[in-house]
């Protein structure tokens, strides 16, 4: 169970259709388990990262957050956990210039060309004091381990202009680790998809990277904005990897993009146990973590007035198999039938009439023009389109007197804010204000409850599906269904929140160059 007061924990039985092509259902009742932890972690930061400092002094700052992982590591181990994860640039912090981050960076041997244990061969490689603790942490407490630190790697310069060796010879990669419970390093991961980390390069290739356990099977790994893309992602979803660790530095951001809600949501939309763990840091808006699979969610988000900690979060996981066929990427898209109450309707004829057309009008909302409906009555059937793309709501309020106002949105297309990515959504939205121009600001609270259906016609098989209710706390669809003309259904009923926003998030990934 989490750790500490105020971290909530749901486990409600859910029909999970894995919209990215690969798991059809949710499994029966798993026959093992394991014990996974995450702690999300207040970082000590460096007072002014664009100052290049001595490897002393770096390696004094960062035994200050090490120190702190000792402490939770035998917090974790002591509760049982087997698998421990530590949060994106929760050794050294972040900010840095490529060159004030020298003094942070160690080479990290690939485990796929050298088996090597730091803890018990410290004198093999120099300048690997942060790889030695980690891995005698692991070994001390047990267990395996996974965190995040910057890796220095020497690169061939060339001379031809399609070399991706940087002018200095050296790439720095925002990396995992993973060690053994024996201390032995196992997987090494360079983070694709940066978010203006000037202090990192992107590395050549799309680094698809898993390590065995023998409690679960394969995990995979992948850091922060990785989520939003297709590598490695999807990547490592389509090869059969059901149990995935993502560490995270995520800044929070309503009413799509909060982390908990997105890390659910791709939980349910792959079909896969996700261990997510964030930074805590109040000025950034980063908090967020845990630990979720197809049918049960344990995590933590800190609220406004909160203490500025950190949190361990710690969860008995249901060990989910491998499918029993794999898709190579680039693979074909299985056929995938999950049956739902096709009977669930509002109105008082159930045989699917058109929906009435309602007066449209256009908000902002995470930076993207969305076409919106209000949603006025006390219950309803309403339908809007943005371009051709267009989203269902059929909907009834639970309490007919509710005083907020809300709003059914629609966007297709690529959103270019902090990133490039093409996206279809689908959102129900609590508006800031009583005004429809207030639709789409950021929300946090709310006292209204409904039943709904919500559907849109989608392009893409990537759809991950979130409902986000008051003061920051998850609900799982009842029933989540795939037709085989890409219109995807979300259903549920008895909300026990307010409801702050229910989404359909759609990647159109083949567009996100265009």
């Amino acid at each position: 169970m989490p750790d500490g007061g105020g971290t909530m924990l749901f486990v409600i039985a859910v029909v999970s259709v894995y919209l990215a092509s690969v798991v059809g259902v949710t499994d029966s009742t798993p026959d093992s388990w394991y014990v996974a932890a995450v702690y999300e972690h207040k970082v000590i930061l460096n007072p002014d990262p664009r100052v290049t400092v001595s490897r002393h002094d770096a390696l004094q700052h960062m035994q200050k957050n090490l120190d702190i992982y000792e402490e939770q590591a035998a917090r974790a181990a002591q509760q049982g956990a087997q698998i421990l994860v530590f949060p994106e640039d929760g050794i050294h912090g972040f900010n840095f210039t490529r060159l004030s981050i020298t003094s942070y960076l160690e080479t990290i041997p690939d485990p796929q060309e050298e088996s090597w244990n730091p803890c018990m061969e410290p004198e093999r490689h120099n300048n690997t004091e942060v790889l030695q603790r980690l891995s005698c942490m692991a070994r001390r407490n047990n267990l395996y381990l996974v965190a995040n630190m910057p890796d220095l790697q020497p690169c061939p310069l060339k001379t031809s202009p399609s070399s991706t060796c940087p002018p200095d010879g050296r790439w720095q990669f925002n990396t995992n680790v993973a060690f053994r419970s024996d201390g032995l390093l196992v997987a090494r991961y360079h983070k694709h998809n940066l978010y203006f980390e000037a202090s990192c390069d992107t590395p050549p290739e799309p680094e698809i990277i898993t390590f065995d356990t023998p409690f679960a099977g394969k995990f995979g790994l992948f850091i922060c904005f990785d989520i939003l893309f297709h590598d490695p992602a999807v990547l490592l979803v389509q090869r059969g990897v059901r149990q995935l660790i993502f560490p995270t530095a995520w800044m929070n951001q309503l009413p799509l993009l909060d982390s908990i809600q997105f890390q659910q949501a791709f939980s349910l939309g792959a079909n896969v146990t996700l261990l997510a763990v964030n930074i805590r840091n109040d000025r950034l808006i980063m908090t967020g973590s845990g630990i979720y699979t197809p049918f049960s969610a344990t995590y933590h988000h800190a609220r406004k007035g909160d203490p500025e900690e950190g949190r361990l979060l710690v969860a008995r996981v249901p060990v989910l198999e491998p499918p029993e066929f794999e898709v190579e990427a680039g693979g074909g898209e299985s056929t995938i039938s999950v049956a739902t109450d096709s009977g669930y309707c509002y109105q008082d004829n159930c045989d699917d009439p058109p929906p009435p057309s309602y007066p449209t009008f256009i908000s902002s909302m995470m930076y993207d023009t969305f076409t919106f409906v209000l949603l006025n009555e006390t219950q309803g059937d309403v339908k809007v389109c943005n371009g051709t793309f267009c989203c269902r709501l059929q909907y009834r309020w639970l309490l007919q007197d509710h005083k907020e106002l809300y709003a059914l949105g629609a966007f297709a297309g690529i959103h270019t804010v902090n990133g490039r990515y093409a996206l279809q959504v689908c959102a129900v939205v609590r508006c800031g204000g009583l005004d429809q121009s207030s639709c789409g600001q950021e929300v946090e609270e709310a006292e209204s409850k409904m039943d709904f259906l919500l559907e849109g016609n989608f392009d893409t098989k990537y759809v991950y599906p979130s409902i986000l209710t008051s003061r920051m706390v998850l609900e799982q669809p009842e029933s989540l269904e795939k037709a085989a003309d890409g219109r995807v259904t979300m259903k549920h009923s008895n909300t026990k929140g307010g409801l702050v926003t229910t989404c359909l998030y759609g990647r159109m990934y083949h567009l996100d160059n265009e």
